[in-house]
């Protein structure tokens, strides 16, 4: 399995290599310059190999030596979180950063998952993770 990304999701890294299975590559859109290296790491990871972008492998070292819930935020995620907690809605974000609003509720989605704020009956979620936001002094 190969991913291909425009950034790096420590989380989905971190489940490509937790199964310790070969065949896995992480790659990011923007880093891959020259179509020889693409070709040569697709056919690493087809071999049972690994391919990973050195900004991926940068990442997860930093995430393990970092306990702070915000600082796994992926830059993008801090941004919507940013617009979050200037009271945006969902459409407000999608356009004030020029993505689609499918792609914002994904950021949300994953910001929710690395501030650990689980779907809850009594607590508005995005709420509570501009409190989060807030209380660091982003």
């Amino acid at each position: 399995m190969l991913i291909i990304s425009q950034y790096v999701e420590p989380t989905y890294a971190e489940e490509l290599l937790a199964d310790r299975a070969g065949g896995i590559g992480y790659l990011l859109k923007d880093r891959m310059m020259h179509v020889a290296d693409f070709i040569e790491a697709v056919g690493r990871v087809a071999g049972g190999g690994t391919a990973l972008d050195p900004e991926v492998v940068s990442q997860l070292l930093s995430r393990r030596t970092n306990d702070e819930p915000l600082e796994r935020l992926t830059p993008r995620e801090r941004e919507v979180l940013g617009l979050m907690a200037e009271g945006r809605s969902t459409a407000g974000i999608a356009e004030a950063l020029v993505l689609t609003i499918g792609a914002v509720e994904k950021h949300v989605q994953s910001i929710m998952g690395k501030l650990k704020l689980p779907p809850s009956a009594t607590d508005h979620r995005r709420v509570c993770a501009v409190l989060a936001y807030l209380q660091q002094g982003s």
